[in-house]
């Protein structure tokens, strides 16, 4: 076949080849175009049998003579080699559905889950069921999402439904149109469940987490001494500490405010009571409602900024951590350059709270935290700057005329910025009561409980402006876990995205998919038929 049949013959196989494509593909499940898949099945039979009409002399010639015969044989062996191919490729797609393995290759693992879900699914004493109710063009990447969880745990299950086709699941899960938004998913556990719109890592593995915690223990933050605000309009301004209450709330963990001057002990139910940037002094009798708290075996963070006018840093110092009245800087590991808010990499790897980082964090205007030389067995330097970096102590002349030189008074670094550790703090000896005639005295006296501290040099690390920099969170929020006790809690949690969504109508995805794995395509088959007829015509020319 030459010439003009040729042409028409290579443009018909054109034009087979992609209606099937077509037509397979919608049969997956990515819907079918008739008008494209009829016409182009329709226009590459047609040019087949035009091509195969005006030829048939040529080919019968071609039949009788021995070059048919060595044709036939090169091109059954290329069928054959492309039957075998397409099996092996088959047999490929057999086994990865029935055997499936996971790889993620990419440089920040963005297709795996992060440490904190893989422990939670891994904790699962019970069956979690999903119901995602999407439509079919939201689903895709909602699917990928709940696909890893599913492969990750056993006890993850879930199901997809279109709620235009599914009204009575709404109506079982009294679920309101207005609630769907572009879709919700359903999240259960036993008879608790929850709904998630903004279906991430984060939020997936927050509602599992609300779920499978049934106690909610409470973190106290002190106020009344111009602390970081949790609550109200200051809490939501860049030094404020609305989003640590709320990461904090994510964990399962009640979060309320405390003024001690008006209750004169910390209460029964606090679990952690944390002290954020306080400027002011505290009272005498505060003083002492917290040595009392510590003494029953309290858990107590501290965030002291440098020249913060708080009495804070005595009290530290008389629990074994010295607070250095200085100020950090770090001209190499820096924020964009700026001296005084250093970046931070080194952690301890022993302690719990910092064990599994490995990634920077970020503190803006902090000072030196370490513990006393009496008290290095007791507490742990947590996180630790830069080797380039130093705490200044000459803060007169620093904030004068902003001039910082490393001297010989100065710590060089890497400095420490945060320590944690335990303390028993025994109750003052009292006059002991006369006992009864008869009354036999008590052999000893319980053993005080050991209390959680930990003291960091910076309030600003977890701030709403800071918090979602780097590690920041994580360092903070499983500060809290290991002074709760809740060491199972700490864990390294999903990245939060800030990518913006783009959103599809079906005709519009059905246009895109179409161009892309069929218009186009087919447009360069048929540009490279037609550049392969006008070379073999050249000569003839």
């Amino acid at each position: 076949m030459s010439g003009i049949p040729a042409l028409l013959g290579a443009l018909g196989l054109v034009a087979l080849v992609f209606g099937f494509l077509n037509l397979i593909v919608g049969l997956v499940g990515a819907g079918i175009d008739p008008f494209w898949v009829i016409g182009n099945l329709a226009v590459g039979a047609l040019l087949l049998v035009v091509a195969g009409a005006q030829s048939v002399e040529s080919l019968r010639e071609r039949l009788a003579s021995g070059g048919a015969r060595r044709a036939g044989r090169f091109g059954s062996s290329a069928i054959l080699s492309t039957v075998f191919a397409i099996g092996i490729l088959w047999l490929l797609g057999f086994l990865a559905t029935r055997y499936p393995v996971r790889f993620d290759w990419s440089e920040q693992k963005v297709h795996s889950l992060s440490d904190q879900t893989t422990k939670l699914l891994a904790g699962l004493d019970a069956d979690v069921q999903a119901l995602a109710l999407f439509p079919a063009v939201e689903a895709p990447p909602i699917r990928e999402i709940l696909e890893r969880y599913a492969y990750a745990s056993p006890r993850f299950h879930f199901e997809f439904a279109d709620p235009t086709e599914r009204p009575d699941l709404l109506e079982k899960y009294k679920i309101a149109e207005d609630q769907l938004g572009h879709g919700l998913v359903r999240v259960a556990l036993g008879e608790e469940s929850t709904q998630l719109t903004d279906v991430s890592e984060e939020s997936l593995t927050n509602a599992i987490v609300k779920l499978t915690r049934t106690t909610q223990k409470t973190v106290y933050f002190l106020e009344g001494h111009n602390e970081r605000a949790t609550a109200g309009e200051a809490a939501a301004a860049k030094d404020g500490y609305a989003r640590a209450a709320e990461a904090l709330g994510n964990e399962r963990y009640q979060v309320k405010p405390l003024l001690l001057a008006s209750q004169g002990e910390v209460p029964s139910d606090a679990n952690v009571l944390v002290v954020a940037g306080a400027t002011r002094p505290l009272l005498g009798d505060e003083h002492a409602a917290l040595t009392r708290y510590l003494e029953r075996g309290g858990a107590l963070l501290v965030m002291i900024d440098p020249r913060a006018k708080t009495d804070l840093v005595d009290d530290v110092r008389g629990w074994g951590i010295e607070v250095g009245d200085d100020i950090i800087v770090d001209r190499k590991l820096a924020l964009f350059g700026r001296a005084t808010t250093p970046f931070a990499g080194n952690y301890d790897t022993t302690h719990p709270i910092t064990k599994d980082l490995r990634e920077t964090t970020l503190f803006h205007v902090a000072r030196s935290v370490r513990p006393s030389e009496a008290s290095k067995q007791a507490f742990t330097e947590l996180v630790f700057t830069g080797e380039d970096s130093w705490a200044e102590s000459d803060l007169d002349r620093f904030y004068a005329e902003a001039v910082a030189e490393l001297d010989a008074k100065d710590l060089k670094g890497p400095v420490s910025l945060a320590v944690a550790g335990t303390l028993t703090l025994s109750p003052a000896a009292a006059p002991e009561a006369p006992k009864p005639e008869g009354e036999a005295k008590a052999e000893s006296e319980p053993s005080a409980k050991p209390a959680r501290i930990a003291v960091y040099g910076d309030s600003d690390f977890a701030s709403n402006e800071l918090i979602e920099a780097y590690r920041n969170r994580d360092l903070f929020l499983n500060t809290v876990n290991w002074l709760m006790g809740d060491v199972e809690a700490i864990s390294i949690r999903p990245n939060r995205s800030r990518a913006s969504r783009f959103q599809l109508s079906q005709e519009q995805f059905t246009a895109i998919r179409s161009l892309s794995l069929f218009v186009l395509p087919e447009a360069f088959g048929v540009l490279g038929v037609l550049t392969w007829w006008s070379r073999r015509r050249a000569p003839e020319r």
